[in-house]
């Protein structure tokens, strides 16, 4: 390496030390509530597809064979755009990738409202999966880079719980809009081209990564963010409150006051990174799987799967399951509804969990809670039951949700980043392409109880697999 080139290095860690021995800022804010929001939107997204579902075998008379179609139609495109917007993420940027996704299942998503056939409605659904899947794993990355070390698990629990506002909020259009008359799904279609303007403001609110610019070799542009961030560390830019706080959704997160905020988070920094180096994305997608990432890779690919299988093949499926419980329409929104309000304190309990226990512990905890509330949920009979067990169901599943995706980018430097979380993430959409179209024939064989059944067995599967992530709570992100 040239004396240039070390100094480069030199100056890369100096500014990454700088950006991690920052307390929760006004700027990281900024960046989590815009990464939030468009979280929220994708979640509302995907949300408003289950009370979709549940009218259009009504209004369409639609076979459980088209409406499973029309389901994993969009997981098609979300595999493809996770792998992709990983890729691209690493290459061109995490916030371009951000803006265009959202803006792409934005326009997707209201073009939806106008579909005449079966057909059209899977063609535009796929499309509106190409932006949603690359926009996840990209929003994490980008958040996950920018978080104070000692509490970035945290933050990116709480970046997930958004997830849970935006399913709320397609739970109220559900009950609300929806059961209108025979075109209320497609004003709650329309509704979901919110994202698509709000993508404007992400492409020049957000600020780019400082280390994906120090990876590509762009110092000055990583030395204004720093900057700009740094400024914003002042005694009314950085609120402080407890730590051990428990966590809302309604405000970002915020460091603790301690003295040792002022100091390099973690002595023992990462490494300088090397001069930039251009890489091919099959490069990028085989060093994955080099010596000393194998079994993290492998392990977290088999959790993504799991938790894709069952999430989506239970709560795509939850309104028209409740249906054929014996509920009318309008009940199984509304219980729906309170049983997605779970999903908030199943949040803010991971939240804690993932700074205290670790990310795979908690994990494996939350997924083990969720295998058994499975078995409840396929028992239960009675509305109180199903409200009961479908809570512990939101609670515990969503728990997971958050501290998988606390773990995953941590796992690999920042030149595997955004490649290692898109490509779990579209290894993850196989099993949610799979699960709707299975629902229906598990059902047939052996009711609701053989359904939840397996899907606790896979729960317990992921569990397993959780305890072999590496922890990386309280650690510099390795470059």
């Amino acid at each position: 390496m040239t004396s240039t080139h070390q100094a480069g290095a030199a100056a890369r860690s100096e500014r990454v030390d700088r950006l991690d021995a920052l307390p929760f800022t006004r700027e990281h804010r900024r960046v989590f509530l815009g990464s939030g929001l468009g979280w929220a939107l994708d979640a509302m997204d995907v949300g408003l597809i289950s009370f979709v579902l549940a009218q259009l075998a009504v209004t369409w008379n639609a076979s459980p064979a088209e409406l499973s179609w029309i389901a994993s139609a969009g997981f098609v495109g979300m595999a493809l755009g996770a792998s992709l917007g990983g890729l691209l993420a690493d290459r061109i940027g995490r916030r371009q990738v951000f803006a265009v996704t959202l803006l792409i299942f934005g326009i997707a998503t209201g073009a939806s409202a106008l579909a005449w056939s079966v057909g059209v409605l899977i063609a535009l659904r796929f499309v509106v999966g190409l932006g949603l899947g690359a926009e996840l794993p990209v929003a994490s990355t980008l958040m996950s880079e920018f978080a104070p070390p000692r509490i970035r698990g945290r933050v990116i629990v709480l970046l997930e719980a958004f997830w849970a506002v935006g399913w709320l909020a397609a739970a109220i259009i559900g009950y609300l809009v929806v059961p209108v008359g025979d075109h209320g799904w497609r004003w709650a279609f329309l509704i979901g081209t919110v994202p698509a303007l709000y993508a404007v403001v992400v492409r020049w609110g957000l600020p780019e990564s400082v280390r994906f610019l120090e990876s590509k070799g762009r110092h000055e542009e990583a030395e204004r963010v720093v900057r700009r961030f740094e400024a914003s560390a002042s005694p009314s830019g950085a609120r402080v409150v407890d730590g051990a706080a428990a966590p809302s959704v309604a405000a970002a997160p915020s460091d603790a006051a301690a003295p040792s905020d002022a100091a390099a988070p973690n002595s023992a920094a990462a490494p300088s990174s090397p001069s930039p180096v251009t890489e091919s994305a099959g490069g990028r997608l085989g060093a994955l799987f080099a010596p000393r990432l194998r079994v993290q890779t492998a392990a977290l690919w088999l959790v993504w799967f799991c938790v894709n299988f069952s999430y989506y093949g239970a709560f795509i499926w939850l309104p028209t399951i409740i249906v054929a419980a014996g509920f009318d329409l309008v009940k199984s929104f509304e219980y729906t509804l309170i049983i997605t309000l779970a999903q908030l304190p199943g949040y803010a309990a991971s939240a804690f969990l993932v700074e205290k226990l670790g990310r795979g512990r908690t994990l494996a905890l939350f997924l083990v809670g969720s295998a058994v509330s499975a078995v409840f949920f396929g028992q239960a009979g009675g509305e109180s039951e199903i409200l009961i067990a479908g809570m512990a169901l939101s609670f515990f599943n969503l728990g997971a949700w958050g501290a998988l995706y606390a773990v995953t980018p941590e796992l690999y430097p920042t030149r595997l980043r955004g490649t290692g979380s898109g490509w779990a993430a579209g290894v993850g959409r196989i099993a949610s392409i799979i699960a709707p179209l299975l629902v229906p024939v598990l059902r047939d064989a052996g009711g609701t109880a053989l359904l939840f059944v397996v899907f606790a067995v896979v729960f317990a599967v992921a569990a397993a697999a959780a305890l072999l992530l590496r922890d990386q709570r309280g650690l510099v992100l390795e470059e």
